[in-house]
């Protein structure tokens, strides 16, 4: 019998999935684009700007919602927005078309993430949180590989709009499965804990050194995954002359498929190095990040596909053990009642620095070409392990 706590994890972990294959499908099938709808290599990098960034201004809003309302219905009617979205998204007959849904898609989305965090760290003490937080981030990193891997396939024999159908239609599904069995934490008598003005709320959250340092490295983080999400599919085809269907796994799978592992194993090392010592989470996130960072400099050496292959796969292992103690050092740092207001605040940055690393790449591609672009990466990774050591300077001074 599975408990309440892990259940809810599991239910939110197949709804991220199905978050990251909906927003990022569309990058397998870039060429079918350009194709049909004569998008330029800047159009097709404002279909991952405009998702971000309209994901960033709706963020805010959906923390303080988050915060104040039954988080699980919050959840359950970003699902269905979403996934409604993405269906529409299939209907696009022109490239302005295209490039609103996308705008739609982010604001649908950014409800979620804020509140499913939330209400996995309600669930779950801080013996457990990383684990749990682990496993629902491989739902995230499961759904990229997924959604990269169908809309290829699909797109390749059915055309670019048959992958949208059937995610959007699979995310309707799951949305009125949440409805029936997503519940929120277990209270007894206790009714949620009061909130100020918003704007004390905010305050409160980035009077946190640690959390205001913890999220300047996420940004920096973000501008370089949203990198890869939008573009390694693209430069498998270009680089290798993979199919559409091969790219579209081969541009995700070698990112997500060791992040999965990695995400896994750091959430359980995580909550073990807190257990030993209050900075744990912190020394492990500044180990992994200065270990992965060079391997992204392999992109500068000629190596062919396999070469690139095992050198994203390492940096990805190593960058998601780092990042699966993201989360839970936040939630360790920042009271119940403010949580999903701190995690949307963190996602307003992130989406905003990694649709300006999409468009910036796509601005780049021409003379840099995305192998630069790509070990460009490292030097950002480098200066996050910084921010993390500052973070843990800021919290633990000792």
């Amino acid at each position: 019998m599975i408990s309440l706590p892990w259940k809810t994890v599991l239910l939110l972990a197949s709804a991220a999935a199905l978050n990251y294959a909906d927003r990022t499908s569309l990058s397998a099938v870039f060429p079918l684009l350009q194709a049909e709808l004569a998008l330029s290599d800047l159009q097709l990098a404002a279909i991952g700007t405009l998702f971000l960034w309209s994901y960033a201004f709706g963020s805010p809003f959906a923390g303080f919602l988050a915060d104040r309302l039954p988080r699980n219905r919050v959840i359950v009617w970003s699902l269905l927005a979403w996934s409604l979205v993405t269906i529409l998204t299939g209907f696009a007959r022109t490239a302005n078309e295209l490039l609103a849904t996308r705008v739609l898609l982010g604001l649908a989305e950014c409800f979620y993430l804020p509140a499913a965090v939330a209400l996995i760290a309600e669930h779950h003490p801080s013996a457990s949180r990383g684990r749990a937080l682990a496993v629902h981030l491989c739902g995230l990193n499961a759904g990229l590989v997924g959604g990269g891997a169908l809309a290829g396939y699909l797109g390749e024999n059915y055309g670019w709009r048959i992958g949208l159908f059937v995610l959007g239609g699979l995310g309707i599904l799951l949305s009125a499965i949440c409805s029936a069995l997503l519940q929120e934490a277990p209270r007894g008598d206790a009714p949620r804990p009061a909130l100020g003005p918003v704007g004390a709320q905010i305050r409160a959250v980035l009077r946190k050194r640690g959390y205001v340092l913890l999220s300047l490295q996420a940004m920096l983080i973000s501008v370089g995954t949203w990198m890869f999400f939008n573009w390694m599919p693209l430069y498998f085809r270009e680089s290798f002359g993979l199919s559409l269907a091969v790219a579209g796994f081969s541009g995700t799978a070698v990112l997500q498929l060791s992040a999965v592992l990695g995400a896994l194993v750091g959430g359980t090392l995580s909550d073990q190095a807190a257990k030993r010592t209050p900075d744990g989470r912190y020394r492990l996130m500044t180990t992994c990040y200065l270990l992965c960072a060079p391997c992204l400099f392999m992109f500068l050496s000629g190596g062919g596909m396999f070469v690139i292959s095992v050198a994203v796969i390492v940096f990805s292992f190593l960058r998601a053990v780092a990042t699966a103690n993201e989360t839970p050092a936040v939630c360790d740092l920042i009271d119940e009642r403010d949580r999903s207001t701190a995690q949307s605040l963190m996602n307003m940055l992130n989406t905003i620095a990694g649709g300006t690393g999409v468009f910036v790449a796509g601005a780049l591609k021409a003379d840099w070409g995305l192998n630069g672009v790509f070990a460009g990466v490292g030097l950002l990774v480098f200066f996050a392990a910084g921010l993390v050591w500052l973070a843990r300077r800021a919290e633990f001074p000792a």
